[in-house]
């Protein structure tokens, strides 16, 4: 199959499809790596809203992409950034995504992102306000019956004078979880506004905070997700955590050496990538589940170059290619994002989207990606 795909420079070019769809295969009870997807959102294109209004969800297309990753046993982290959390999706509408997750996937393994998000925040808000936004969203997950993800908050980033208003503010959520939570360290790449994370510039600084953190609060925590995009400071930090708390990777460029693991251990993982990459990360695990670690590493290494290309800076617009190829592999009708995002990258980031994606077989029906490539080109008079 061929299709005529523009250069950077707009000349076109004839491109032959080489790719062979990968077949999905479902993990195994009890895999050998504990796996969520943090997964986006559908946007009704209807909605009479400007980008800047509140989100309007095309919950039936959401809730069927949802299915689809459970249905490859794979855990979902609901309501994060991947999914536009503080980029077009806000409180209310994160509530309603996570009430409904847990209404239509009861038995899925599903984590939910708590945060701050909904606190109009200065440098000047007291610390006790970001406990108490903290709270709120945590009374409100929990009394739905869900699991949280504590996730990075701004409010904190900014309100905070030193580590010790990290670990107070961390220390005073913590106490009032039901079940072991999932920490989330974001780097700044991913939301600049979270520099100097834990109150420290340098890593090692912070990496005490929070590893201080978590030895306070062990018993409450299932594990952190580590979001730097730095496979040495991860490693560095799975190596000094407590028994019996995960790593979670989130090292979406990484991420096949980073789950394999070394002498030493492990990651589990956490990922945005695991969203269009679901089929093929579930059958890696389940090889590397088997002892097959070549096939594991045979089925990811070559997603790599496609998830480093989704997640080149600026890192925060990642959600455009992911949503891109949802919309190429028939999960949602249109390619259009909350708060206009899908223009948050360039015509030749797509093409080569495309491109790689076929490479690693993550087209699953070839014939549609290239019809609604082509209506993508034409947008662009190409």
């Amino acid at each position: 199959m061929k299709i005529e795909l523009p250069d950077t420079s707009g000349r076109k070019a004839k491109y032959r499809l080489t790719g062979t769809p990968l077949t999905a295969e479902p993990l195994p009870d009890n895999p050998v790596r504990t796996v969520l997807a943090a997964v986006h959102v559908v946007v009704d294109p209807f909605a009479p809203n400007d980008p800047t209004g509140p989100a309007k969800i095309d919950w039936k297309a959401t809730m069927n992409f949802r299915r689809h990753v459970a249905g490859l046993g794979l855990g979902i982290a609901e309501a994060m950034d991947t999914a536009q959390r503080g980029m077009g999706l806000d409180w209310q509408g994160a509530l309603e995504l996570m009430a409904r997750t847990r209404q239509e996937l009861p038995d899925a393994l599903v984590f939910n992102g708590c945060g701050t998000d909904h606190l109009h925040a200065t440098d000047s808000t007291p610390i006790d306000k970001v406990v108490s936004a903290y709270l709120e969203q945590l009374e409100a997950i929990q009394k739905i019956g869900g699991r949280i993800i504590i996730m990075a908050s701004r409010a904190l980033a900014g309100a905070a004078r030193s580590p010790a208003d990290y670990k107070s503010v961390y220390g005073s959520v913590l106490r009032h979880c039901d079940q072991p939570v999932i920490l989330h360290w974001l780097g700044d790449m991913f939301d600049p506004v979270l520099a100097g994370y834990w109150g420290a510039d340098e890593f090692s600084d912070a990496l005490e905070t929070v590893l201080e953190i978590i030895e306070d609060s062990k018993d409450r925590i299932d594990g952190i997700k580590v979001s730097l995009l730095d496979k040495d400071r991860e490693i560095a930090m799975r190596r000094r955590l407590p028994d019996g708390v995960r790593m979670y990777t989130g090292d979406d460029f990484n991420y096949p050496e980073l789950i394999a693991g070394d002498e030493e251990g492990h990651s589990d993982a956490l990922l945005g990538i695991f969203d269009p990459l679901a089929p093929a990360a579930a059958a890696a695990i389940a090889r590397l589940g088997a002892g097959d670690r070549d096939g594991f590493h045979a089925i990811l290494d070559p997603t790599v170059p496609l998830a480093r290309l989704i997640f080149r800076p600026p890192t925060q617009h990642y959600k455009s290619g992911i949503v891109f190829l949802a919309w190429l592999n028939g999960f949602q009708d249109h390619f259009i994002m909350l708060g206009g995002a899908q223009s948050m990258r360039p015509l030749p980031y797509y093409v080569q989207v495309f491109r790689l994606a076929d490479r690693c077989g993550l087209l699953r029906d070839p014939d549609l990606a290239v019809h609604r490539m082509r209506q993508f080109l034409s947008l662009y008079g190409s």
